[in-house]
């Protein structure tokens, strides 16, 4: 039995003093603790954020950027918020194509075609039975807190919805051409066209917060405001194929019209420079002809003229023995009878 040496004291003794030391730091740990715990709640709130501060559940303030002091948990909590001129962004999946309908798209043939449930999967209907995608963005804002918070996850589900029933009630409620520029030769004449196709995004917007509002309305609200939606419209593949197909026969027509015009133009101007010259030569040719004529038929003229006048008795004799040797000298020969006795030979330049 071991026996404690005569002059030393029990309260040294090793095992008394680590116990002591262990205390010392139970008790050292447990004011660090709640000294932690006290001030959980006191921390600063960056510019980006504030701070919703609910006292047993209830909401008690919202505290902007600068040092927040709040009761530590249970007694009160604290929910760090966008703030209020933060902007979020939210792009709407539900308005894409599922991967799986893209993979189908890829192995897709005739025989084996994309089944119902895959093959509408990210297309919307328009209201002339058009088919376009929208790749939708929205930018939001919080504008309620408490109401923020009690959503709590449900709030970009809720938005994905809204955007994705906004789209297709505004997609179903236009023209393929009011949305995007599905036949570019419309540009020019449809004028109300382009005008809705500039205020589709604002078209969305105001849809999307009107649903927001009638959710608030009801006690339902989800605490965001939209600021801003981008909209980038774009035909599915296969249709922009038949639409490059169709542009590219259009402006083939177009080209070969334009080639008809033109070479009909040029046998046009090359008509009527035949013509030109035709009329021309002919002026020409009647001209010379005339003088021709009237060169010819001046002798017989003045003849004419002068057996009229009886000036020359013998002119038609004398005109006779003159020419008719040289008529007589063109032929091989010439047997000549009387017309009255054909008994008788007539002898040029014999008298009767």
């Amino acid at each position: 039995m071991n026996s404690v040496p005569r002059g030393t004291n029990q309260l040294d003794s090793p095992w008394i003093q680590a116990g002591r030391l262990a205390f010392i730091g139970l008790y050292v740990v447990t004011i660090l603790a709640a000294l932690a715990w006290a001030l959980s709640n006191v921390r600063q709130i960056d510019p980006q954020d504030r701070a919703l501060v609910m006292h047993f559940g209830a909401l008690a303030r919202v505290q902007n950027a600068g040092l927040l002091l709040a009761w530590p948990r249970p007694f009160e909590q604290v929910v760090l918020l966008p703030a209020a001129d933060r902007v979020l962004e939210r792009r709407i999946e539900g308005l894409l194509r599922s991967q799986a309908a893209v993979q189908g798209d890829r192995v897709a043939t005739l025989a084996t075609p994309l089944n119902d449930t895959l093959a509408g999967s990210g297309y919307l209907l328009t209201g002339d039975a058009g088919v376009v995608q929208l790749d939708v963005r929205v930018f939001y804002k919080v504008s309620d807190p408490y109401a923020y918070v009690l959503q709590g996850e449900h709030v970009l589900p809720a938005l994905d919805r809204l955007a994705t029933r906004s789209a297709v009630s505004l997609a179903a409620a236009r023209d393929l051409d009011t949305i995007l520029v599905a036949r570019p030769e419309l540009l020019g004449s449809d004028h109300q066209a382009a005008e809705r196709r500039e205020r589709l995004r604002g078209d969305l917007l105001q849809g999307i917060n009107q649903r927001l509002a009638e959710l608030a309305a009801t006690g339902q609200g989800i605490g965001i405001e939209a600021t801003r939606v981008d909209v980038q419209s774009s035909l599915p593949e296969p249709a922009v194929n038949a639409f490059n197909a169709v542009l590219t026969a259009s402006q083939q027509a177009d080209k070969a019209v334009a080639n008809a015009r033109t070479e009909a133009e040029k046998l046009t101007q090359g008509a009527n420079q035949q013509a030109d010259r035709s009329l021309q030569v002919a002026h020409a040719q009647a001209s010379e002809r005339l003088a021709l004529a009237r060169a010819q038929t001046s002798t017989v003229q003045s003849l004419a003229q002068e057996q009229r006048n009886g000036s020359d008795p013998q002119m038609l004799l004398r005109i006779y023995r003159e020419r008719l040797p040289q008529i007589l000298r063109q032929s091989g020969s010439v047997t000549t009878v009387d017309p009255k006795d054909d008994s008788r030979l007539i002898i040029q330049g014999a008298e009767r």
